[in-house]
């Protein structure tokens, strides 16, 4: 059911492909991303730079496939990270209760009162700007999110006939949590995942514009955004090229998110 949808093989393979441009960004670039030409500055595209070139004469294109390395991998990464943490906290307030429940509950609903934006940015503000600095602070943004739906899920299975016979045969809280919680759980987990990968894109975007993501030189789709900027009427390619690639990422993370949530949904297959 999943693979059947034109949409999703289409998606699939936007993935894929954005996939091998960052593993294979320095075989496929034309250019040296932090190469500067005083005398190749703000070129429209041509066959020599297939997408222009910026104020200070780099490659626009070659820029776009270095970025999507530090966009793509900030994109999967911090909400992995943020996936396993959060449902390890949602998990063990759903199924021990009581006084783990309460502090893990009272700490969501502290997160969960700001914006994943504005989280974001004052944890980017405190650790500094860098990569790995928006990787914690996305991934702390997002854990809140995935610990509540875990939490939930986890109450709901807790609840079932199999598990209360789980406990009064002995089985150990290890084994019943991995073998009859864990993969009970799975579904609506991993269709937050995917979702949020595309919101990571934008957040991760959003926040290198502010200067808190991917240092210069080094380039993310964000930050060159934020260098067209200053450079606007001299050369508008940099915003419309990255602009189009945070787009097209998002827009295919999300609708392979909506397809997996049909997927798992006994009632879209009903």
């Amino acid at each position: 059911m999943f693979l059947r949808r034109p949409v999703v093989r289409v998606c699939l393979g936007v993935i894929v492909a954005l996939g091998l441009i960052a593993i294979f960004a320095p075989a496929i670039a034309p250019y040296d991303p932090v190469a500067q030409s005083v005398m190749a500055a703000n070129l429209d595209p041509s066959a020599q730079h297939w997408l222009g070139t910026d104020q200070f004469g780099r490659d626009i294109l070659s820029r776009i496939i270095f970025g999507t390395r530090a966009s793509l991998t900030l994109g999967l990464l911090s909400p992995l990270i943020a996936a396993v943490c959060g449902s390890l906290l949602g998990i063990a307030a759903g199924y021990f209760g009581g006084l783990a429940d309460r502090l893990i509950g009272r700490l969501t609903d502290i997160l969960l009162a700001f914006p994943a934006l504005l989280i974001g940015i004052m944890v980017a503000a405190a650790l500094g700007p860098g990569f790995w600095e928006l990787v914690s602070a996305l991934a702390i943004s997002f854990a809140p999110r995935f610990a509540r739906i875990a939490r939930a899920s986890t109450q709901s299975v807790r609840a079932e006939n199999y598990i209360e016979a789980a406990v009064a045969s002995g089985l150990t809280h290890r084994r019943i949590l991995l073998r009859h919680i864990l993969p009970n759980i799975a579904g609506p987990i991993v269709v937050v995942l995917t979702l949020w990968v595309a919101t990571a894109i934008r957040l991760e975007a959003t926040l290198s514009f502010l200067g808190l993501g991917t240092q210069a030189p080094k380039p993310s789709w964000g930050n060159i955004i934020r260098d067209g900027l200053d450079n606007l009427f001299g050369s508008p390619w940099p915003i419309v090229s990255a602009g189009a690639a945070i787009t097209l990422t998002a827009l295919a993370f999300s609708l392979i998110g909506d397809a997996v949530r049909d997927a798992l949904d006994p009632a879209s297959q009903a």
